[in-house]
């Protein structure tokens, strides 16, 4: 074969793997887990070794560089240098993984998938992927199904689909939702092909109801309403959009009146708590509170990638009584992680977006009147993908889309694919590269390949370890062997650790049952623990425990203290500390400590209330011996 053939080839190759990673993440439960996003990496590592070989075989080798490349590239190294100063090295390196998959898929869809066949292949691969998953969540709330594919999972009331969150699944569908109205309306196709999306659209509309998600309707309608509106300013298409944004809002209201308002669901949704606000805002409300206070604390730097869940505890709000796992605003959340300088890079991305927007947008327009039509696939795919990502940045204000890897993966698809526009506008943003530009990228490319084979051969040993252990016993020795084994793949996995301890403590429980040997294995896991994270409250609780358990009542008082310090306002360590004093026979300190924990968590707080009880008798039986 000659060179062409086998660029031909190459970029082939890259639109595949493209495609499939868009495909499997979607059905692959949203790509949350971590055996889910490794496929992800691989299939990346894949796009990333066709593209060294394309640069060399390629008879004339070019890279499109739009402006929005330098912060991307800008963003990446900054992540790179917040993860080597961050304090929780495995939770910053998952969440550094994630930034290098995406800007290496970004940068690859940017320069392998500009041709107007592959974005309109991608755009209806997207928009029939989307109909069926919404399908099958329209499938699972009419059966009340309580699974995902073969998990037991669901959220009363709600559909998911193929997503652990309807939330999550509804800013999905809100991102493709615009492209395929946009087609029908514009799009130059065959009459069965614009029937066909008719039917998708009715069926993302259906999957998008039945998510119940409040702030994904908001962010659905937004994503419509720019689309419609662009297309209304237009003499050629007003009728037609016109036509539709009245189909659009007259079928909403008639769902509201005729289904919504009669569904429990919406009811419970809608309703507002003695706060005057809805349980889940005023929980949001809290937590972005907090996330505030720690950012104003980390102004400038941030608290590191991925550490707003590890030091959130430290700033718990006393209404909040979970782990917040996410800020539920992706704008805050970046401050929070990667401080203002994060924040201005993605601040400069998103004004080069927009520039770049505007500098295209005349040649786009004057597709639409090619051959007097009003017709055009490329005029279609640039509004469709604009309100898919408007859509997007509405919803993101109070949710985390942007951390689940099928709605990121979508959005910056988007984003690559309105970016590569500017090729129309002007031939300044191509570069020819030469032997230099070629070794440069190579050398970057082949690093991105070794790094992330590295992190996927070590990671994938860890997570088949763990599923082993999940498929044991809980509480064995069976289950700690399989988790320390999982251990020796990924010795920085604090939760690992703290898992392992808990193997060998409750056991430790029962009579005859070596408790002393099981007790010391698992303090110096609890410790190990401590030492990879130690933010992490509970691993000083529990060693706390163990120390009270093995006689040494003062340094449990010590570890049951910080625990305190780590988690001030969380009612398990206050219960703990109260159990603490009781075991000591201090019932008097043991008190104010269950006091603390009871107002905090009135309800499922069984150790709080078994010590309270006990506390109360012993201060009456004291008192009664009173003369």
């Amino acid at each position: 074969m000659n060179r062409e053939t086998w660029d031909e080839r190459c970029q082939q190759g890259i639109f595949g793997l493209i495609l499939a990673i868009l495909v499997f993440v979607t059905l692959a439960f949203s790509g949350v887990d971590l055996w889910e996003f490794l496929v992800v990496q691989t299939l990346a590592i894949g796009v990333l070794a066709l593209w060294t070989v394309r640069l060399w075989v390629s008879p004339k080798p070019r890279l499109l560089c739009p402006p929005i490349i330098w912060p991307v590239l800008l963003f990446t190294l900054y992540a790179i240098g917040r993860y080597l100063t961050c304090e929780v090295e495995y939770a910053g390196r998952l969440e550094l993984l994630q930034v290098v998959v995406y800007a290496s898929l970004f940068l690859a869809v940017l320069n392998h998938t500009y041709q107007q066949e592959s974005i309109l292949t991608i755009g209806m691969t997207l928009i029939f992927l989307a109909m069926a998953a919404a399908s099958y969540a329209v499938l699972q709330y009419i059966t009340h199904s309580t699974h995902i594919w073969w998990v037991a999972w669901s959220e009363p009331g709600r559909a998911s689909g193929p997503f652990y969150s309807a939330d999550h699944f509804c800013g999905y569908l809100e991102m493709i939702l615009p492209l395929a109205i946009a087609l029908i309306l514009v799009g130059r196709i065959e009459p069965l092909t614009r029937i066909l999306l008719g039917y998708c659209v009715l069926v993302i509309l259906g999957g998008i109801a039945v998510t119940f998600s409040r702030a994904g309707w908001v962010a659905a309608a937004v994503g419509l309403l720019v689309v419609l509106l662009i297309l209304i300013s237009h003499r050629q298409h007003r009728k037609f959009a016109g036509l539709t944004l009245i189909l659009l809002v007259g079928g909403a209201a008639l769902a509201v009146a005729g289904w919504l308002s009669h569904t429990t669901t919406f009811s419970q949704r809608i309703a507002t708590s003695e706060n005057g606000l809805n349980l889940d805002v005023f929980v949001r409300v809290k937590i972005w509170l907090a996330a505030t206070r720690m950012w104003l604390d980390h102004f400038w730097w941030g608290v590191g990638p991925a550490h707003f869940n590890e030091l959130f505890n430290e700033y718990r709000p006393p209404a909040v009584q979970m782990r917040a796992g996410w800020v539920h605003c992706d704008y805050l959340h970046v401050l929070v992680d990667y401080g203002v300088v994060g924040g201005l890079l993605v601040v400069t991305a998103l004004v080069l977006v927009v520039r770049g927007l505007v500098q295209t947008w005349p040649r786009v327009r004057r597709s639409d009147n090619d051959f007097g039509s009003g017709l055009s696939n490329r005029f279609a795919g640039f509004l469709g993908m604009l309100g898919g990502l408007v859509a997007m940045m509405v919803h993101s204000l109070v949710d985390f889309n942007m951390h689940i890897p099928a709605d990121a993966l979508v959005a910056l698809t988007w984003l690559a694919l309105l970016s590569s526009n500017l090729r129309f506008a002007t031939e300044r943003y191509w570069h020819k590269v030469r032997l230099p530009g070629k070794l440069g990228v190579t050398v970057l490319l082949a690093g991105g390949i070794g790094y992330l084979s590295w992190q996927t051969c070590r990671l994938g040993g860890e997570t088949w370890w763990l599923v082993r252990a999940g498929q044991l016993p809980d509480y064995t020795q069976s289950q700690a062997r399989a988790r320390e084994k999982a251990f020796a793949w990924e010795p920085m996995d604090a939760a690992n650790a703290y898992a392992i301890a808990e193997d060998y403590r409750l056991p430790a429980l029962k009579p005859s049952s070596g408790s002393v040997s099981l007790m010391t294995n698992a303090l110096a896991w609890y410790q190990r623990s401590q030492q990879l994270n130690p933010h992490f409250a509970l691993s000083y609780v529990q060693a706390g425990i163990c120390l009270d358990e093995l006689g040494f009542p003062s340094e449990a008082g010590a570890s049951f203290a910080a625990a305190d310090l780590h988690d001030p306002n969380g009612y398990f360590p206050a219960a703990y500390y109260g159990w603490h004093y009781l075991q000591q026979g201090q019932s008097t300190a043991a008190r104010p400590w269950l006091w603390r924990s009871l107002q905090l968590q009135p309800e499922n707080n069984p150790v709080a209330h078994a010590c309270w009880t006990a506390v109360e008798q012993d201060l009456s039986d004291l008192a009664g011996a009173q003369p």
